[in-house]
């Protein structure tokens, strides 16, 4: 969730500028992700000369190794739904019998095809990205970008070449990297970086995290066929999340036939002649093609130049920022998930908005970091936006109404698939007003998206009452739940330990 930040009134963009300079650009970018990108485009708009520089493309990510688009298109969100899609056709193949579809008994699935597939997606959009750049007169330099002092940015170039640029502003927009843990044999390992691009599809798979990315690729890979052991150290995958939510999901993922091993670590991976030996802090031994360590991400800063210049950053290396994204220096604004905020693209992309319209707009502008919905693409997808049930009772003090609709989908109830939807509204008993919704079942990020809207308008459970559904839909129940499920007091910090 948001970190806490420095806080100031509003900023004086003066502050941090050598008056009678001539800098060779208004704005100087280092990373070229979602929110460089978007950041540039819309300071260039706004009239300011914008440079922006940006490591060479490769789907796997390295110290040296980039590519304009960033994590999110080349190496994450959007690969990685274009392998959900995939897997998701697994479970529809089964279900399509129940349907009358005929489909003989051997349906072969080939990994490479749909790799290639991927591929070639990004490929475009990578293309798309610096054409975006080009119409929008930003100047693209393919390279490794340092900060050479509070106006200077250094550049070094594919063949080693130094090139120096002086700016009024600087923005860090260098996102995060994955990352492994610290455990004998980790070599034997990989990231979700190299995981989207796999030469082989892996029959067997030993998944460590219980987060967002290895939920995904445990039903990703289960979807294809591969056999998959999801190591957490929780009682409950997806921590941070509404717990009764959590818990549909772990029962989901094992409906799907995914093996889980809740409170549990890796502590050795050793390599044998019948695949990766994995050992667990139970003593238990797993074989695996490939283990995937989604064990979190850190900001992508070591390489900036950040102490000699001044940059304050924390522990974990995150640039440390205030309500509109300055850094301590006042030339120097930082954005997205180098900043460890909400590490979400939507969120780097407004926080890239924001501060266009912030240093060239005239019109100072913080982020709003309330009701922002995400998703999880776990199969079935689960999706929220606002307070979960705990954080309601933690951060409200009258009771809190807890609304809830459990029901089997329309489509499984002829494909046969035991598979429940579930919805929640959390609602505040004093106002009515609705604090948090959360679906866990098929189509949740499309349907909770309009919900998102509700929220931030400010929406109460009567005018979710009073709205008239789409029938037949799932989307329907978030205005036909009527009947509290149950009552609960707010202002106390909830027992739960999962």
């Amino acid at each position: 969730m948001a970190r806490k930040m420095l806080n100031d009134g509003e900023p004086d963009l003066k502050i941090g500028e050598e008056q009678g300079k001539n800098y060779d650009f208004d704005l100087f970018i280092i990373g070229a992700g979602s929110g460089g990108v978007r950041a540039a485009r819309f300071s260039s708009n706004f009239g300011a000369k914008v440079g922006i520089c940006e490591l060479p493309f490769h789907p796997i990510s390295s110290e040296t190794i980039g590519g304009v688009g960033g994590t999110c298109v080349i190496r994450g969100c959007v690969p990685k739904k274009i392998l959900v899609y995939g897997a998701s056709y697994g479970g529809d193949l089964e279900d399509a019998r129940n349907f009358g579809w005929e489909l003989n008994e051997n349906v072969d699935f080939n990994w490479k095809k749909l790799l290639q597939k991927k591929t070639d997606e990004i490929n475009r959009l990578n293309g798309i990205y610096k054409r975006l750049l080009s119409n929008a007169g930003v100047k693209l330099f393919e390279g490794e970008g340092r900060i050479a002092s509070p106006n200077e940015v250094e550049v070094t170039q594919l063949d080693g070449t130094k090139l120096s640029y002086s700016a009024k502003h600087i923005l860090i927009a260098t996102g995060s990297r994955a990352q492994r843990p610290n455990i004998p044999g980790q070599e034997l390992g990989i990231t979700s970086d190299e995981a989207l691009s796999l030469e082989e599809f892996p029959k067997r798979a030993v998944i460590l995290g219980g987060g967002y990315i290895a939920v995904e690729f445990a039903s990703i890979w289960r979807g294809m066929g591969s056999n998959v052991n999801l190591v957490f150290r929780k009682e409950l995958p997806l921590r941070g999340f509404d717990d009764e939510m959590r818990a549909v999901v772990a029962r989901n993922l094992e409906g799907r036939g995914i093996n889980l091993h809740p409170r549990t670590n890796l502590t050795q991976l050793i390599k044998t002649e019948g695949g990766i030996k994995v050992i667990t802090d139970h003593g238990e031994e797993l074989i695996a093609d490939v283990v995937l360590f989604a064990t979190g991400r850190a900001p992508n800063s070591k390489r900036l130049n950040l102490e000699k210049v001044g940059v304050e950053f924390d522990k974990a290396g995150a640039i440390v920022v205030n309500e509109y994204s300055r850094t301590n220096i006042p030339s120097i604004w930082a954005v997205g998930d180098v900043t460890n905020r909400l590490n979400l693209t939507p969120v780097a992309l407004m926080e890239a908005s924001l501060f266009a319209k912030t240093v060239f707009g005239g019109q100072a502008s913080k982020p709003d970091y309330n009701a922002i919905p995400y998703a999880v693409f776990c199969i079935p997808p689960l999706s929220v936006v606002g307070l979960s049930e705990e954080d309601a009772i933690e951060q409200t003090k009258g009771d809190i109404l807890i609304f809830t609709s459990t029901f089997n989908p329309m489509k499984n109830t002829v494909s046969g698939r035991q598979e429940k939807t579930v919805m929640k509204l959390v609602v505040d008993a004093q106002t009515d007003k609705v604090l948090g919704a959360s679906m866990c079942g098929p189509d949740a990020p499309e349907i909770l998206q309009g919900i998102a809207i509700a929220l931030k308008c400010g929406a109460t459970k009567a005018q979710f009452d009073s709205t008239v559904g789409i029938h037949p839909s799932a989307a329907e129940e978030f205005v036909t739940m009527r009947t509290e499920t149950r009552r609960v007091t707010g202002g106390v910090k909830p027992k739960t330990n999962l």
